[in-house]
């Protein structure tokens, strides 16, 4: 049955060497979940500018519905540089038209009807936009999917950030590079999995998303992990590996999945986006047919 499925926060242009492409967590994620079959929003504001317009066409062809407020601040743009082995680094542009998501009646209205939500902490480095995720959140029913991808970009985060949306959140997706800075923050101690099970009990979560790269994914719950391996690729690049990996792990349970079966089926779908170029790429339709047995 199909859900309905929102990613708030950034969209932004992602300027690569040679190109650029559409970019920005949350929308990634929308726009996956969108090609997994469902009715799926990417929230975000742009730039009454060229590149805004840009957006607006590019969300068109991809056929992802949309709520785009148009501000009196510039698109959002972000330098990626890409490392040998397909990783990137990201030089993010501040004061942007992202950072001014306002909470409408419309987006009210939306989250009234929303399973499923992923949001993370990069958008909240202003108060008006973490504001606006907040009361979209509160907005949501008792019974929805809340996924804080958290997403740690340079230094907009904080401790009171991330624990503010860890109480807001069901589930908490991170990398293993994160989690030492979560255990920092949080003043957490012991291994990857004790933190992680500390993070899951102290926020009363459903459960905490550890994804590994090459080596695999984990997810935690109160009645123990799940772990499955990594697919080998020859990788193009990562960048929206993990967004894709959300949205299909979300869909998936939506969908009746069980745990063990979406986290093969969000590794599966991750493992393809990074022979691709870009965070959007076209999924082949043999996951929506997975999805829809």
């Amino acid at each position: 049955m199909k859900k309905t499925i929102v990613g708030i926060g950034e969209i932004l242009w992602d300027i690569f060497p040679d190109r650029k492409a559409l970019g920005g967590a949350p929308a990634n994620f929308a726009y996956h979940c969108m090609q997994l079959g469902h009715e799926a929003y990417a929230i975000s504001a742009i730039g009454k500018d060229p590149l805004g317009e840009e957006i607006k066409r590019e969300l068109a062809n991809k056929g992802l519905q949309h709520n785009l407020q148009e501000v009196s601040y510039p698109t959002g743009k972000v330098l990626v540089t890409l490392a040998e082995t397909g990783s990137g680094s990201y030089d993010i542009q501040e004061n942007v038209a992202w950072d001014h998501i306002s909470f409408t009646q419309e987006l009210e209205q939306l989250a009234h009807r929303t399973d499923a939500v992923c949001f993370g902490s990069l958008a909240q480095r202003s108060e008006e936009t973490a504001s606006t995720i907040h009361r979209f959140l509160a907005a949501m029913p008792a019974e929805s999917i809340k996924i804080f991808d958290i997403n740690l970009r340079l230094n907009y985060y904080s401790e009171a950030l991330i624990r503010s949306s860890l109480e807001h959140a069901t589930m908490l997706k991170l990398n293993d590079e994160e989690v030492s800075t979560v255990a920092l923050l949080l003043k957490l101690e012991g291994s990857i999995e004790a933190v992680c099970h500390q993070v899951l009990e102290l926020f009363a979560l459903d459960s905490v998303i550890l994804t590994r790269g090459a080596y695999g994914c984990n997810i935690y719950t109160a009645g123990g992990s799940n772990y499955h391996p990594s697919k080998e690729v020859s990788v193009i690049d990562t960048v929206g590996a993990g967004d894709s990996f959300t949205a299909a792990y979300v869909s998936a349970l939506l969908a009746g999945r069980s745990r063990p079966d979406a986290i093969r089926f969000s590794t599966q779908v991750a493992a393809f986006v990074c022979t691709q170029r870009g965070a959007m790429p076209a999924l082949p339709q043999e996951y929506r047919m997975w999805l829809e047995e």
